[in-house]
């Protein structure tokens, strides 16, 4: 089984000491891509450098380069400067994580949606997919990716916790959906398990938005409560079942479709020994 984790906070401090570690663990349970999320110029800085890092010959580790809507507050004449040039590396294959978060609203919203729109044109000019962040704010999202999405070539809704009219909605803008371990919990997430029947094959991706979202439904839990990579298999379980298909199949199309959208390449594997 083959997997492509979409969506990995791998520069987070919990994970600086255990790096290699998790990585191994992550391949050992079938995740063989991984894109790291950037979330800042400098955590995006620290994710390319990991990539480069951790696995020099470009088959397994990616990332993105963005600001968060939660560090919107932070841009500045300098940041798009920084950002163009951080996305035009080899490793770096998509605009963010970008967009809009009015739950917690730590940037104003104004500041939001003006940092959102300068990193879609920056995805516009270099034709590069988008990663989306959206929290309790589906419809401004929409409206200003609306404007853009004739001239980008891909985007996608990290971590898909919405309710039937903003997955609709995002379909018939025809952005991909990433789903998370949220799906696992019982007590937020079952609202997710009807409409996973509802996003085609073409546009599913799996992402474990670790150290975040461990999968409540993981048996054993892991000691520390930290997620992993290596947990997105839990994923793939609860969103098989939900979709009435086999791990294998889903395994196949969500990885299938993670490579397309990234623009990943195919692993180059070994003989296996005599």
């Amino acid at each position: 089984m083959q997997l492509v984790d979409i969506g990995v906070n791998l520069t987070h401090p919990s994970f600086a000491e255990r790096l290699e570690s998790v990585l191994e663990r992550a391949y050992a349970a079938g995740v063989e891509q991984l894109v790291l999320t950037g979330t800042s110029v400098q955590a995006s800085e620290q994710a390319l450098q990991l990539c480069e890092q951790l696995e020099p010959q470009a088959q397994r580790l990616f990332a993105t380069a963005g600001v968060h809507p939660h560090d919107a507050a932070s841009w500045s004449a300098d940041t798009s400067r920084q950002l163009l040039s951080l996305l035009k590396q080899p490793r770096c294959r998509a605009v963010g994580e970008c967009g809009l978060d009015f739950n917690r609203d730590i940037a104003p919203r104004a500041q939001q949606e003006k940092v959102l729109e300068q990193q879609l044109a920056l995805a516009v000019e270099l034709q590069l997919p988008v990663f989306l962040h959206e929290r309790e704010a589906d419809q401004r999202l929409l409206a200003i990716v609306r404007e853009f999405r004739d001239h980008l070539p891909a985007a996608v809704v990290h971590c898909f916790t919405g309710e039937k009219r903003a997955l609709f909605n995002y379909l018939d803008l025809d952005l991909h959906i990433g789903i998370t371990g949220w799906v696992c919990d019982e007590r937020r997430g079952s609202h997710l398990h009807p409409l996973l029947r509802e996003i085609p094959t073409s546009r599913l991706m799996l992402e474990s938005d670790a150290p975040y979202l461990l999968p409540r439904s993981l048996r054993p839990k892991p000691k520390g409560g930290k997620n992993e990579p290596a947990f997105l298999p839990e994923v793939l379980r609860e969103v098989a079942l939900h979709r009435e298909v086999s791990l294998e199949l889903l395994a196949e199309q969500t990885s299938a479709c993670a490579r397309h959208f990234f623009n990943l390449p195919a692993l180059l594997r070994m003989p296996a020994d005599d």
